[in-house]
């Protein structure tokens, strides 16, 4: 068993890993032998500057986009993610940054966008009753205030948005949520709210994978850092033991090492970082 610094005691094999993932768009190599492990009950952070590769890192592990060679493995067992809604089937989920929601929507309509509920399936006829109530069950165990759940997306702040769209991921998931900057243009109260989201998420054993580039929040939400410059895996880090001093060093390149080493060692490397070709964030 492996203790992360959430208290809560996981297993030490990943719930989720990529390894050595490849990805070219023509003559520029997105992904260059990419790395990544996600642990059960755990919050991530996969980090790096603009051309890193963490868009399309994250796009092949929600099923989005195919790479061109590597392994994804969850639970150690090899598999081939062709859709995201393969991926969904593997009980990952991902929150994009625009939240994909219907804004014409109440937010309990939102939670089942695509997977309804029918009263009587075969007329499609839905059962807006028991999607509340559900939904309502599933807002309040996430701590998401909303006065009420029949008010239309459209009419509800930046950060409600985003906590109902954490709520719909929440509510699919099993394994995985990858959150794409979900706290950008918002502000200091909405963000600190979804935080407390986020926290809450990994405490009912779903790991978050949280893509940023706000570094003291990654330093305040996450047990676990993992950076990727120009498509490649360069250094890993207990949240606990950096600093932002030591993340942006190794996203510039400036920590640079060529020893792997365990990911419970403050910014243990993967590999060197200066002899890559390029990439895309």
């Amino acid at each position: 068993m492996l203790s992360i610094s959430t208290g809560v005691e996981i297993m030490a094999d990943p719930l989720l890993e990529a390894r050595d993932l490849t990805k070219n768009y023509g003559q520029v190599r997105a992904l260059d032998g990419a790395s990544f492990t996600v642990y059960p009950g755990e919050v991530v952070a996969l980090i790096g500057d603009n051309g890193a590769g963490k868009s399309t890192l994250v796009k092949v592990l929600s099923g989005a986009i195919r790479p061109d060679g590597g392994q994804i493995l969850i639970k150690g067992n090899p598999v081939h993610l062709t859709s995201p809604l393969n991926a969904r089937e593997h009980g990952i989920e991902t929150v994009y940054q625009d939240l994909a929601l219907a804004p014409d929507l109440d937010a309990a309509a939102n939670l089942y966008l695509g997977r309804e509920i029918y009263l009587i399936p075969f007329l499609k006829v839905l059962n807006k009753t028991e999607m509340r109530r559900q939904a309502v069950v599933a807002f309040a165990d996430l701590g998401v205030d909303l006065p009420d759940p029949s008010t239309t997306v459209a009419s509800l702040s930046g950060g409600q948005r985003q906590s109902v769209a954490v709520a719909r991921a929440v509510a699919f998931a099993s394994n995985v949520i990858f959150m794409d900057e979900p706290t950008a243009a918002l502000g200091v109260v909405q963000r600190g709210k979804v935080l407390d989201t986020v926290r809450r998420v990994r405490d009912r054993g779903i790991a978050v994978v949280l893509i940023s580039h706000n570094m003291p929040e990654v330093l305040a939400v996450s047990d676990r850092i993992e950076v990727l410059r120009l498509g490649r895996r360069v250094a890993r880090f207990q949240a606990a033991q950096a600093s932002v001093e030591d993340l942006v060093g190794a996203m510039t390149g400036a920590i640079i090492s060529e020893d792997e080493g365990p990911p419970d060692e403050k910014g243990a490397p993967d590999s060197a970082a200066g002899q890559q070709s390029g990439g895309q964030s």
